[in-house]
């Protein structure tokens, strides 16, 4: 189980490298259900992983001036604060809870990523935008909450907060939102270790692995349709959400939610190749 354990984080590395995001997202289901962790071990190595590799990809963004670094360390602060709370309350949340919790994180994300990136509105004036401080501070704890508690880094929040919030370009956005999950990562996991410890040496092989993959990945994006590859991966996030769910509440539930985003799977391919579309058909104007 370990070998495999390693081999997939290699994949879930190699996807975060293809997608700039959202791949980290497969982790902690990766951990509880191959590698046999709790939910609170699964959580606190996921966030391991996933703040060495957003530094690594926040080094990579850095080098060719694509962070914010004012806006992305106010920012980082609130969402370390957060995290770091996060990571303290999850030991008096169950187990179950957590993962449940983790699966609805999952369905969000799986949305945002068939939604897809949009560049914010651009004032066609050059004028210098002021940041909103109070709530890049009040959005960043809030995110950083979620992150401690549940294991997942919150890209896809963290993206549009920096566009919407502070102005900045999507490829600006896109690297400042690496520094701040490296940095709530690294804050939650400091919650979960003062309640207990994880096993090192694996998060270390899988840390090293997601590494790895993601370096690969980030090489290969020139060879793949980042956007197509979202979208694909959306889907399969939601199945995935389908399958923590009936772990952990009722296999009734993973399947009415299995259901669910197999008809809407097909609604949307459907849709693409152009054949009978519900969604025209409800908004005829959309």
């Amino acid at each position: 189980m370990v070998v495999a354990t390693v081999l997939l984080a290699t994949l879930v590395g190699l996807s975060l490298g293809l997608l700039g995001g959202g791949g980290s997202i497969l982790m902690v289901p990766l951990l509880a259900y191959v590698a046999g962790l709790n939910a609170a071990h699964a959580i606190a190595t996921s966030l391991l992983v996933v703040g060495v590799t957003s530094a690594v990809g926040a080094i990579t963004h850095a080098r060719v001036g694509r962070v914010a670094w004012r806006t992305g360390l106010v920012f980082g602060a609130a969402a370390m604060a957060g995290a770091y709370g996060g990571g303290l309350v999850s030991q008096f949340v169950p187990g179950p809870a957590l993962l449940v919790g983790f699966a609805v994180v999952m369905i969000a994300a799986s949305i945002a990523m068939l939604r897809g990136r949009r560049e914010p509105p651009q004032p066609v004036a050059e004028e210098p935008r002021a940041t909103p401080v109070l709530r890049v501070l009040t959005q960043g704890l809030a995110i950083g909450l979620v992150t401690g508690l549940v294991g997942a880094g919150g890209g896809f929040l963290v993206v549009p907060a920096l566009t919407l919030l502070a102005g900045l370009t999507m490829p600006v956005a896109v690297g400042t939102s690496l520094v701040v999950i490296a940095m709530s990562s690294f804050a939650g996991l400091a919650g979960h270790l003062t309640t207990g410890q994880i096993d090192w040496r694996l998060a270390a092989m899988v840390t090293v692995a997601a590494v790895i993959g993601a370096l690969l990945g980030t090489r290969l994006t020139a060879l793949v349709n980042p956007d197509a590859l979202r979208q694909v991966f959306g889907w399969f996030v939601l199945a995935m959400a389908s399958v923590v769910l009936a772990e952990e509440i009722h296999p009734v539930v993973g399947l009415v939610s299995a259901t669910l985003t197999a008809v809407g799977g097909m609604m949307y391919l459907s849709c693409r190749k152009g054949f009978f579309c519900p969604f025209r058909a409800l908004y005829p104007r959309g």
